[in-house]
């Protein structure tokens, strides 16, 4: 049966445009600009910022953009147009920052993940906002794809019994760039910030639980050009006594696996499998084996927009006063609390506690 979504599609003529802000116009903000921004006709993004001269320039070249909507400076912006809100895709250190500045000036606040190092620091942003009655959301895109909700749904409907494990595998090659050129390689923990996030999020979006040690060990091979760590073997102990392990590797020559990684989910009565987040929603797949059968697809939902868009557009309506966003800031902190733990014992080798937020798991 196909699953009708909440965010279902309005026509363009009765929804109010919200205006927004879009901070941080480097390589991943002009993929949002290209591929995240146009399909969400419920907004007007009225003026880019970036810190960096240069950067802001190619953007304001690539956008075909007038002098006056381009900006150094979010305070600078705020001042200059009316807007109601800022998307904030800059590096993460910038992320808790441009967030306070944003507030600061009244406006809501959609970033992207990881929203930030710490939960300390996520903290400081999420406590502001609440003070101040602003959305602060999170851009954990991965949710917003029809593999994942739907394997949420049977998971939690008990579609494979009691979960006795979870295993995850993330492989993509991402090495053949030269060191001189390539700012992936020097990036704070690139598999754990940078992608293994994400995991971390679908893996208390799929389970419904929070995570309550974790133990990562770095496997880089020598000729690593990374930094810190390219892959890492990791082992999850989530509410419940229920453990995940986890394999990730930006440095693997095996079979590519999509964006979501590959997903295991063993249970009393069976197993289901996941797959996805590939160019879209067509990647996806979920298969359901039942007591010894062999898995089969299951059918997903049908979403209008997905991804980076599909949360874009809860940010446009929730500050039109709608349902609050999937991925507030602080429900966001038991995904940062995890990756939090996970670095810190990818650096001292132990077994590291994450630390508890409390509240329901989103």
């Amino acid at each position: 049966m196909i699953v009708v979504t909440a965010d279902s599609p309005q026509t363009p003529s009765t929804v109010p445009r919200t205006r927004l802000i879009h901070v941080g116009l480097g390589g991943w903000g002009g993929d949002w600009e290209r591929n995240a921004i146009p399909p969400v006709t419920e907004v007007d993004r009225v003026a880019i910022v970036d810190a960096h001269e240069p950067t802001l320039r190619a953007a304001q070249e690539a956008l075909d953009l007038p002098d006056e909507v381009c900006f150094t400076s979010l305070t600078e912006a705020a001042r200059a147009v009316e807007a109601e809100g800022v998307i904030v895709t800059a590096p993460m250190t910038f992320h808790v920052p441009v967030a306070m500045e944003a507030f600061d000036a009244g406006l809501h606040v959609l970033v992207e993940k990881p929203f930030a190092g710490t939960v300390a620091e996520a903290r400081t942003a999420v406590e502001r906002a609440e003070e101040l009655g602003l959305v602060l959301q999170v851009s954990q895109n991965y949710r917003f794809y029809p593999g994942a909700q739907k394997a949420r749904e049977l998971i939690a409907a008990g579609a494979v019994g009691d979960l006795s494990v979870v295993h995850v595998d993330f492989r993509r090659w991402d090495h053949d760039a030269p060191v001189e050129t390539y700012r992936h390689y020097q990036f704070p923990h690139p598999l754990i910030y940078d992608m293994a996030i994400h995991h971390f999020d679908l893996l208390r979006m799929t389970t419904g639980r929070e995570a309550v040690s974790v133990y990562a060990k770095v496997t880089d091979p020598p000729w690593s050009k990374y930094t810190e760590e390219a892959s890492a073997v990791l082992v999850v102990e989530l509410e419940g006594g229920l453990v995940a392990s986890y394999r990730g590797s930006w440095v693997s020559r095996a079979p590519q696996t999509f964006w979501d990684g590959e997903w295991t989910f063993d249970g009393q009565d069976g197993y289901l499998t996941l797959t996805g987040r590939g160019d879209g929603p067509a990647d996806d797949e979920v298969r359901l084996g039942l007591k010894g059968e062999v898995a089969t697809p299951v059918e997903l939902p049908a979403l209008d927009l997905w991804g980076r868009s599909a949360g874009l557009r809860q940010f446009a309506r929730a500050i039109r006063g709608g349902a609050a966003p999937d991925v507030t800031g602080r429900s966001n902190l038991g995904s940062i609390a995890l990756m939090e733990a996970a670095a810190k014992s990818a650096e001292t080798g132990k077994v590291e506690p994450v630390e508890q937020i409390g509240g329901t798991v989103a």
